[in-house]
């Protein structure tokens, strides 16, 4: 895919980091679509049945950049940046959920057809987006739920965040960054290099969109008991924003066709910090 792998990524390096960012972008198509006046830019990468990956709050495609490659060997994978996230619009009033989901499945729709059968995985707020998603469209085959926001549980998370946006100078904006990470998305102190920084960083500085309190909730299990399809629920280790073997069982409720998979050595962020691993259960699950 390039020189520069974002699987092994090296130093600490700002330089190298957007560089590596830029080598995996040049190797998607991009495509922009428009729904109600609010402009959605997707990414494509890979060939085969659609695959659609939703990023969580405070993200961007960028969230799966560590895996578009290997899950591109056997789909297309479809990324976009959600409404009122990254490079795509603002979102015209009412800038809801219902919106924002709305938004994101017709301009799918207009790309890949609307009857179009996709697999379909989501990341943290993005696992909402995927079970509101799913209810709204339909003719989703498979879906997984990477530490899903929505249940309404407990979390384990005991460090506070802290407000990147008032730092005073680029040193300590870069420390408040690595701390919002260290306390929410990654585990391991190593996993919290340049590329996670300026991934979280790029992120961070375009989001217009409010997650928090919808993440927070817990409307996802209603919606859930109207799927039938398989569906993998899915967390790392040492995830702080859910207690897995609490809400695993819960959601699989028993369904043959679910399953639930904790991922060792992970915190939140579990498709970044443990890549190959997560690969490997999203390629087992979706082919």
């Amino acid at each position: 895919m390039s020189d520069i792998d974002p699987l092994l990524f090296p130093n600490d390096d700002r330089t190298q980091a957007e560089a590596a960012i830029a080598a995996v972008e040049a190797a998607t198509v991009r495509h922009e679509a428009e729904h109600a006046g609010t402009r959605v830019v997707w990414r494509s990468a890979g060939q085969g049945s659609p695959l659609v990956l939703l990023h969580g709050g405070h993200g961007s495609w960028r969230h799966w950049i560590r895996n578009l490659e290997a899950l591109g060997q056997r789909h297309t994978v479809w990324v976009p940046d959600m409404p009122s996230f990254g490079e795509s619009g603002t979102l015209t009033p009412p800038a809801d959920l219902d919106h924002l989901v709305a938004t994101t499945a017709a301009t799918l729709d207009q790309l890949v057809g609307a009857d179009t059968p996709i697999d379909l995985a989501g990341f943290s707020f993005g696992g909402l987006c995927a079970v509101h998603l799913a209810a709204r469209r339909g003719h989703v085959a498979r879906l997984a739920l990477l530490g899903a926001a929505g249940h309404g549980t407990p979390r384990r998370q005991k460090a506070a965040m802290v407000n990147w946006r008032l730092a005073s100078g680029e040193a300590a904006l870069v420390e408040d960054l690595r701390h919002n990470l260290r306390a929410l998305m990654l585990h391991d102190e190593h996993s919290i290099d340049a590329l996670a920084v300026a991934v979280h960083r790029q992120a961070c500085e375009a989001t217009r969109f409010r997650s928090k309190a919808l993440s927070q909730s817990g409307p996802t299990k209603g919606i859930l008991d109207g799927f039938s399809m398989p569906i993998l629920f899915a967390w790392g280790e040492h995830d702080v924003t859910a207690h897995p073997d609490r809400v695993g069982p819960w959601w699989v409720d028993g369904r043959p066709e679910r399953q639930w998979r904790v991922v060792s050595d992970a915190g939140h962020w579990v498709q970044f910090e443990q890549a190959e691993a997560t690969n490997r259960m999203l390629r087992a699950f979706f082919d």
